[in-house]
């Protein structure tokens, strides 16, 4: 079960050091349900996955995801099937206290429809909706859109990439 808020935003969070650095490289076989394929690089190391994911709750803040790795030549075949350009992602992620995650992306970085949007993933519901926005985070997290329709990254697929379901 992925259990996240977003939040559109400009930028990298000026208030944080990120400790880790990743290059994604994601296509959908599919938007409605989610099938997508994803490379994410770091440093020497790429991983391949396919995730599934089901519909999200009425909140938006939960919706079943299964993934697994797969291996490149796999990936490269599944590439093929898509035959659109994948979407290009940096993702940048931030220590938050109780173990929580930032993870602040550039979408299609020096394309027109480029954009950042952050994610907070939690282990339960209840953690996500009393989650409370950090000080130092207070003027960079300010439009949130977790649960608002046509901010999902399938959705920015369908727009950019005019896939036909």
């Amino acid at each position: 079960m992925e259990i996240e808020r977003k939040w559109l935003v400009e930028g990298w969070p000026s208030q944080l050091e990120a400790y880790q650095v990743i290059e994604m490289a994601q296509g959908y076989l599919s938007t409605r349900p989610t099938v997508r394929i994803r490379s994410e690089k770091t440093g020497e190391e790429t991983r391949y996955r396919l995730c599934f994911k089901g519909k999200p709750s009425q909140d938006g803040l939960m919706r079943p995801e299964i993934e697994t790795d797969i291996d490149k030549d796999l990936f490269s075949q599944l590439e093929q099937l898509i035959g659109q350009p994948l979407v290009q992602k940096e993702q940048r992620r931030y220590q938050l206290e109780n173990g929580l995650v930032l993870e602040a992306n550039w979408v299609d970085a020096h394309q027109p429809t480029a954009f950042f949007y952050a994610e907070v993933e939690f282990d339960t519901s209840e953690q996500a909706k009393e989650w409370q926005i950090p000080p130092q985070l207070a003027d960079y997290l300010t439009q949130e859109v977790t649960g608002t329709p046509g901010q999902s990254m399938a959705a920015y697929w369908n727009e950019t990439r005019k896939q036909v379901e």
